[in-house]
């Protein structure tokens, strides 16, 4: 799906998402691969009251391909936040594609010798943590490859995850080399852990329970943030078990101000105990937040702006002058009904002009590496 070359466009009558509400129609401005101010010799666009936004962001994805990031773009998902991709190679590949979705990746994430992680196919010794000073090493290596943040797993203890101890080594290190740190967790005892570990981001939610008060509350004093993947938790247990666990997890971190971030747990590649479409599955995952108790305007600024100041993404997140021309014009009012997001008109990713998707896509397609 070719992207087509950036443009000056001047989008007129358009109702603009600021973070909070909707404006009254006015006229934004794309130049070249920013938002710009002045929209003399711009090609217009007539938006009719058309609702803009800025590009979706989703902050648990799993690459394979640069067709994992066409098929973002597609769905007006302009940033992927990757959450294990390997090897170093192919993230430098992926680099290299333009005119699609941007991403950050962890690269390599760290797990433990016997967890289910230690399992899935292709995964490398090198990712094995046993000790303090493994969790350092990691760190070392995955600077030297140029990662955007680190990646850890944690399991119920006892459940072959690395140790309590080499999570926190984890965290510290990447601390030390000026780097955020994401730790799966998605049971209640490696929530525990993930929340003792001092990580910055802890992404999944329990399967088994619900958080507890007290896992909250410490998330809550001490600044964590939250990214539910309430698509992937939810998949799992259809047909298996309640799906109420993970939804008042979701609430209980809302009223308690954690910050909350929509991500999906996107995949491709045998290994998860669920498949995830890239692109289609965030706009299900702002649907989940609204039904688990955000309101719309929440779930749109867990895709927009919040992920992008949590992860330093400082060019993105909003519809401002100078900053890269993401963009997502939908029919509708997400704020009156959020299922408008999937009304897709137009999609700009770095000013470039990308075609929507007009078909789920093919169940076929899969990715892995989750977690």
């Amino acid at each position: 799906m070719a992207a087509a070359s950036a443009a000056k466009t001047a989008l007129t009558n358009v109702r603009v998402f600021d973070g909070r509400q909707l404006s009254a129609p006015r006229t934004v401005v794309i130049d070249g691969d920013v938002i710009g101010t002045d929209a003399r010799g711009a090609q217009e666009l007539d938006a009719a009251g058309a609702t803009l936004l800025p590009g979706l962001i989703d902050s648990h994805v799993h690459l394979h391909s640069s067709r994992t990031l066409e098929r973002l773009a597609s769905y007006g998902v302009t940033t992927g936040l990757d959450m294990a991709t390997w090897p170093a190679e192919l993230v430098t590949s992926l680099r290299k594609v333009t005119g699609h979705a941007d991403f950050r990746t962890a690269g390599l994430p760290a797990i433990g010798p016997n967890g289910p992680h230690s399992r899935f196919p292709g995964v490398p010794p090198e990712a094995v943590i046993r000790t303090p000073q493994d969790a350092r090493n990691h760190v070392a290596a995955r600077v030297a490859e140029g990662v955007d943040y680190i990646k850890g797993i944690a399991e119920a203890p006892g459940a072959g995850g690395p140790t309590g101890e080499s999570l926190r080594a984890l965290v510290t290190a990447a601390r030390a080399h000026g780097l955020r740190t994401v730790i799966h967790a998605a049971g209640v005892g490696a929530f525990t852990m993930a929340v003792d570990s001092g990580a910055d981001f802890i992404t999944h939610v329990p399967t088994d329970g619900v958080i507890a008060e007290a896992d909250v509350a410490k998330m809550a004093a001490a600044g964590q943030t939250a990214v539910p993947t309430l698509t992937m938790m939810e998949g799992i247990l259809a047909g298996k078990a309640p799906l109420g666990h993970p939804r008042k997890s979701v609430a209980s971190l809302h009223r308690a101000r954690v910050d909350v971030l929509a991500g999906t747990d996107a995949n491709t590649q045998p290994g998860p105990p669920f498949a995830v479409q890239h692109g289609e599955s965030l706009h299900q995952e702002l649907e989940l937040l609204v039904q688990a108790g955000l309101s719309p305007a929440e779930a749109l600024r867990a895709a927009t702006l919040l992920p992008a100041r949590a992860f330093g993404l400082t060019d993105r997140g909003a519809i401002e002058p100078g900053l890269r021309a993401d963009l997502l014009l939908i029919d509708g009012d997400p704020l009156a009904d959020i299922t408008a997001t999937r009304n897709i008109r137009n999609i700009w990713c770095g000013g470039n002009s990308i075609t929507p998707a007009r078909h789920p896509v093919n169940v076929d397609d899969r990715i892995v590496r989750s977690g």
